[in-house]
Parts: C-alpha cells; sequence; structure tokens
C-alpha cells in the first residue's frame, strides 16, 4: 500500500531546519514496518539526515557549505535571480533533494541522534513543497 501526501513548509529563513515532529505531524498513521520517502519540490533548497541534539551542528553546516560552494564566485554564469541563487541551486545538488527512512513499530527508524533537515538555501525561498510517500 502506498500513501502519499503533499505539505507547504513554513517560509525558512536561510539555513538548516530541524523538521522531524512536522512529518510526523502530518503522518497521523504510520505502519508497522515500510519506507517513508520525502522530495523537496525545488532546485534550491534540499533535506539531510543529521546531527539533532546540538545546535551548532546547524551553524557549522552553513559555514562550511558557503566556504564549500561561495556566493558571488566569477565562474557562475546562472546570475540574474541573485547572490544566492547559483550557490542554492549547487548546494541542493551537493546535500539531495530526496531522502528515504525506514518504518518500524510504527515509528521512524532513525538514530538516537538523527533528525531530518530542511535545508534553505536561499535568502528568501518563500514557501517550499515536499512531497512524503510511504511505501507499506
Amino acid at each position: 500500500m502506498i500513501q502519499q501526501k503533499e505539505i507547504t513548509l513554513p517560509q525558512f529563513r536561510r539555513g538548516y531546519h530541524l523538521i522531524t515532529s512536522l512529518i510526523e505531524k502530518n503522518l497521523q498513521q504510520l505502519p508497522e514496518s515500510g519506507l517513508l520517502h520525502i522530495l523537496v519540490k525545488h532546485t534550491s533548497a534540499g533535506i539531510t539526515l543529521n546531527e539533532n541534539a546540538d545546535p551548532t551542528v546547524r551553524a557549522d553546516f552553513e559555514s562550511f557549505i558557503n566556504k564549500m560552494i561561495p556566493e558571488n564566485d566569477a565562474v557562475y554564469v546562472h546570475t540574474y535571480e541573485g547572490d544566492d541563487d547559483m550557490p542554492a541551486h549547487l548546494k541542493s545538488t551537493v546535500i539531495g533533494a530526496e531522502i528515504t527512512i525506514p518504518i518500524t513499530n510504527h515509528s521512524f527508524n532513525l538514530g538516537i541522534w538523527q533528525g531530518i533537515y530542511f535545508c534553505e538555501f536561499r535568502n528568501f525561498g518563500g514557501a517550499r513543497k515536499i512531497v512524503l510517500t510511504v511505501y507499506s
């Protein structure tokens, strides 16, 4: 059986936002076992699993990826949507736009320190959509 739901996220500022509980609230009944697939429907945002206990991890993500993919680099040709646009596309490709999480005993089967992060790479990304698909 497959269940699918598209949700619009709140407008997040640029950064890494823990959305595990938001996704749990939008998926009311999880199966005994299965998989949750999450797709971000945008080319300038991403999704990842990572450390959910220490909020400084989020600042380190932002610092490192901005160092790796800086704004205003002279190599960018796609610049008409702003200084943050092309770097956001590259960051989305590096981080990824989808993840899959196992479901066990009606819950996400994540590691003790793992959380689901929505990664907003634009300064003003606006309302973003994700698709949640549960396979059981």
